[in-house]
């Protein structure tokens, strides 16, 4: 068997994973976000040495701990540098026409948000850059500092909710005449002193005040709306009859567009859905392993 948190990593909802998705001996199981294969490890479990593991991540990083963690698989494993939007693409070169399970976290990898240098996170002070794959060009301080202020706001209330998104890009607009802004920590002092907090860590809220300005661009930078739009399109040509397709979403904007297309496909008759409500994780999981807590899952069949 292989081990789960081999590489520290502890996967999201993983026996909901397991039990709705349903993988068989045999399958072609395809994990769009295989990170750190926490999830990929737990169905590559079901797969035999006839079945076949495809995992894609836009990360070089990440593709480089999963090949360490698939190692012992059964299955032939097939890791691919490339976006969930490329999947197509992806199995044409791997000559797999159709896919039996298909499973997408689009969740942010720790590996990434403990990296100062790679920008994700405003807890460590590094490079305001944000990208998750190499290939981009646009970092976030491009955007930060070359946005209008109506685009900057619109990134923020639109990928994030951030309700204080004006104040918050007048406020960085109003800065950056005086020079870019080029680290995390000052893009963090920006948005503190638009919000009028002195104090991030003595606030009332438990979400930092630079959460969502902080997702919102994360989004805008790898472009994470119109590649979750083009997975959700593409899905129903890859899925075979019968085949399994589950995406969980940590926050609203993503979950919201993963409801309605499955929902569009129900009315369609070419999804089933497995559950009317998102699944979340229980009490003892979120206890455990706390981001879980925002994290939802969706499952449909195709029919």
């Amino acid at each position: 068997m292989l081990e789960v948190e081999s590489s520290g990593h502890t996967p999201v909802l993983p026996r909901q994973v397991c039990d709705l998705l349903g993988v068989r001996c045999g399958d072609v199981v395809v994990d769009a976000t295989v990170g750190l294969a926490g999830h990929a490890a737990l169905l590559a479990q079901q797969l035999g040495p006839e079945g076949v593991l495809v995992g894609l991540d836009v990360d070089p990083a990440n593709l480089a701990i999963a090949k360490e963690t698939l190692a012992a698989c059964e299955a032939r494993v097939e890791l691919v540098h490339a976006n969930f939007a490329e999947l197509p693409d992806a199995l044409a070169e791997l000559n797999l026409p159709r896919v039996d399970v298909l499973l997408a976290d689009l969740g942010v990898s720790s590996t990434q948000l403990d990296d100062g240098a790679r920008g994700f996170s405003f807890q460590h002070d590094g490079p305001l850059d944000m990208r998750m794959d190499p290939r981009l060009k646009v970092t976030a301080s491009d955007l930060v500092n070359g946005l209008k202020e109506n685009d900057l706001s619109d990134v923020l209330y639109r990928n994030a909710q951030e309700f204080a998104s004006r104040r918050i890009a007048k406020r960085i607009c109003n800065v950056r005449r005086d020079g870019r802004i080029t680290t995390t920590g000052r893009l963090v002092r920006i948005i503190c002193d638009a919000l009028h907090i002195a104090d991030p860590n003595s606030r009332r809220s438990r979400i930092h005040p630079a959460t969502r300005t902080f997702l919102g661009l994360r989004m805008a930078v790898n472009e994470e709306i119109a590649n979750l739009a083009a997975l959700l399109k593409q899905a129903p040509s890859l899925l075979a009859p019968d085949g399994r397709i589950g995406i969980i979403a940590f926050h609203s904007v993503e979950d919201r567009a993963v409801k309605i297309d499955f929902r569009e496909r129900k009315k369609e008759e070419i999804y089933q859905l497995t559950n009317k409500r998102p699944i979340v994780a229980e009490a003892d999981e979120r206890a455990a392993n706390p981001r879980s807590r925002s994290a939802k899952l969706r499952v449909a069949v195709r029919l």
